[in-house]
């Protein structure tokens, strides 16, 4: 393999690449580049901790070919000298929180492709002071590519985690509220799409007294046969929706593969989603810290920064990427700005308190904290939320790029292009306080709203994001739009046209 196949499988700070073929799609995470990758990663965390052989954890979430990375992530540990203790069926929090416990581990690799289709597969890497950043991602990419590593023979053990994990959890609920089974009473439902979540139900919320009945897809099945694995997902939200109406349940739980985002749903079937789940947690925080800053994506609504604002704390809207999120509300710690909360409307949230660990499900056991208490008062936990003010409209579209062409540069172009437009244009300003893209709001008469274009983090993909506050005001915006963009012969506006018609 050559370095530039090795760079290929980056992926933000995450290692991905599809580890069942397909026709039209080949296996890029070969057995040697897995097993190179993972000696890589040893020879790494050795010059880090200055330990000639460090100990390595290994997780996997529900995947068909979890067995097989497994195995060549193992072989590639050993073989330089490096111990394994293979975890088992694993979430990727609890790889994280394994490292700041006695669990006896230097380090630790989550075998996961989060969300992705089951033919995809990837590597996420662990040391005690959080997640790798790109430059390290990028830095163990090039010891694979240079190929030297010691030689060893490192012994395996096998040693689960998840039961401390979720033992910590449910102390953490049964302090907070006085309780040993806060949640007795209560129906609380977890969807957990045949990923890693299915745990949560045995571990966390019996113990706590709730009743899980018409919970689904908790076996591990890494073909996802019910829906995708994602609180994203319009069928994934459907299905826990109608699960939670169906079972009249108190509150719908639904976690992603790998258990690092969540979903929830209200007793009515309605989403607790995107800007909902961010005013949620958010309100919980600014009740105990008043004038925080709540970081999230870009791409979130004008209601939640009224929200916020109104709860007593500081919008700070930054770059989508759950890393880039974390990383700023560590930025505005550093300068004394009160900062406990960095998330993304995707799901991915980190609590200051929790070591910034996107996990979702230390998101939604704080969440069920928030409903014992409610519950207490007398009170539903989306009176929380009550006073959140919401678009009429809300909506994303999606453009793709012409193939082969240099769509990073190109798209990059359109925006500037795009906000020259806006200025010039009496009836729309440019969003001041916008990191990513560029964010145009337009006037009453035009929309009443705004519009955010930006670029994709990692693929060919122009993201469109559009509210307003008018029923019918999104297909005005995005009628202006497109007839700005269609003149671009390099991008397909074909999915804007439909969203006008």
């Amino acid at each position: 393999m050559t370095e530039k196949d090795f760079y290929s499988l980056k992926n933000g700070t995450d290692i991905r690449g599809t580890a069942i073929a397909a026709e039209d799609d080949p296996i890029t995470l070969t057995s040697e580049a897995v097993v190179r990758i993972a000696s890589a990663f040893l020879v790494w965390v050795a010059a880090k901790t200055n330990k000639a052989h460090p100990v390595i954890a290994v997780g996997h979430d529900s995947r068909i070919s979890a067995g097989r990375l497994c195995e060549e992530v193992t072989r590639g540990i050993t073989a330089c000298g490096g111990d394994v203790i293979l975890t088992g069926l694993s979430s990727t929090p609890s790889m994280f929180m394994l490292l700041k416990d006695d669990f006896g581990a230097d380090a630790s690799i989550m075998i996961t492709a989060s969300h992705l289709p089951y033919r995809k597969n990837g590597l996420k890497f662990f040391i005690a002071e959080g997640g790798l950043e790109g430059s390290d991602i990028e830095e163990v990419l090039r010891i694979a590519s240079l190929g030297v590593y010691p030689d060893g023979d490192g012994k395996v053990t096998e040693k689960s985690y998840i039961e401390k994990y979720s033992a910590d959890l449910v102390e953490k609920v049964r302090k907070a509220t006085g309780k040993q089974q806060p949640l007795a009473g209560k129906r609380i439902l977890v969807d957990a799409g045949n990923g890693a979540g299915g745990f949560y139900v045995d571990l966390v919320l019996k113990p706590l007294g709730a009743d899980t009945e018409g919970s689904q897809f908790l076996q591990p099945d890494g073909m996802f046969p019910n829906h995708i694995p994602n609180p994203e997902n319009a069928a994934a939200m459907k299905s826990v929706s109608e699960a939670v109406v169906v079972h009249h349940a108190d509150f719908g739980i639904i976690f992603d593969t790998d258990v690092d985002r969540a979903g929830a749903v209200a007793p009515d079937g309605e989403e607790i989603n995107r800007n909902r789940l961010i005013a949620l947690i958010s309100a919980i925080l600014l009740q105990e810290q008043e004038g925080a800053y709540i970081v999230t994506d870009s791409v979130t609504s004008d209601g939640l920064s009224a929200f916020i604002k109104a709860h007593g704390g500081v919008h700070h809207r930054f770059k989508r990427g759950y890393k880039n999120v974390i990383n700023e509300s560590k930025r505005l710690n550093a300068e004394g700005k009160d900062s406990p909360l960095a998330i993304e409307t995707s799901g991915h949230a980190a609590l200051r308190e929790n070591y910034f660990l996107d996990d979702g499900a230390y998101l939604v056991t704080r969440l069920l904290i928030a409903l014992a208490k409610a519950a207490e008062d007398g009170k539903d936990l989306l009176s929380l939320i009550a006073d959140l003010p919401e678009p009429k409209e809300a909506a994303e579209v999606r453009l793709t790029f012409a193939p082969g062409c240099d769509f990073k540069s190109l798209g990059n172009d359109v925006i500037k292009a795009f906000a020259s437009y806006a200025i010039a244009k009496p009836y729309l300003s440019l969003a001041p306080d916008n990191y990513e893209g560029v964010r145009v709001n337009f006037d009453k008469a035009h929309g009443n709203g705004w519009v955010l274009v930006r670029m994709s983090l990692h693929e060919p993909i122009m993201p469109i994001n559009a509210e307003s506050d008018t029923v019918g005001g999104n297909k005005l915006i995005l009628k202006e739009l497109y007839s700005f963009l269609k003149g671009y012969d390099f991008l397909n506006t074909e999915n804007l046209e439909r969203s006008i018609k």
